[in-house]
């Protein structure tokens, strides 16, 4: 892996993951999430709700609800139950969309790139072929000339 800090290798010292160079798309879908505040919001509760804590605060907040709010929680509290269900499904449909987007533009930058690298290398290949050609042709050709 590239690092932004060409010496780390030389001195054998691992790289700091803040020194790590990142993929172009990458630094696109980070620029994007920076720029958008919906983004932002969005991706903060996908990753609470994708917690330990999360789960800790509803064990929390269901325990107390079922002991000491309500006698008789269980309609109110499928409700809730219910909608926040509905709104953390859409939070995961819109961090898979997203991730799919991310993926799609990843795949082909790749492409882009693979495809520019085989352009270079069928190029360098023929070249080489000329040059080995053109000395082969050389060198026979003195070999093949009598000497005065």
């Amino acid at each position: 892996m590239a690092t932004a800090d060409p010496g780390a290798a030389a001195t054998g010292r691992l790289p700091n993951p803040a020194e790590l160079l990142h993929h172009p798309a990458v630094l696109e879908e980070q620029a994007q999430r920076a720029a958008s505040f919906q983004l932002r919001i969005a991706d903060w509760i996908t990753a609470f709700a994708g917690s330990m804590h999360f789960v800790y605060l509803h064990v929390v907040l269901f325990t107390v609800w079922m002991l000491f709010v309500e006698s008789k929680p269980w309609p109110t509290l499928t409700l809730i139950v219910s909608l926040e269900a509905i709104f953390l499904s859409t939070f995961v449909m819109i961090g898979q969309n997203r991730q799919a987007s991310f993926q799609q533009t990843k795949a082909d930058h790749d492409f882009r790139e693979q495809e520019l690298e085989l352009k270079t290398n069928t190029e360098l290949t023929r070249e080489i072929d000329r040059l080995t050609t053109e000395l082969h042709a050389r060198l026979l050709g003195k070999a093949a000339r009598p000497r005065p």
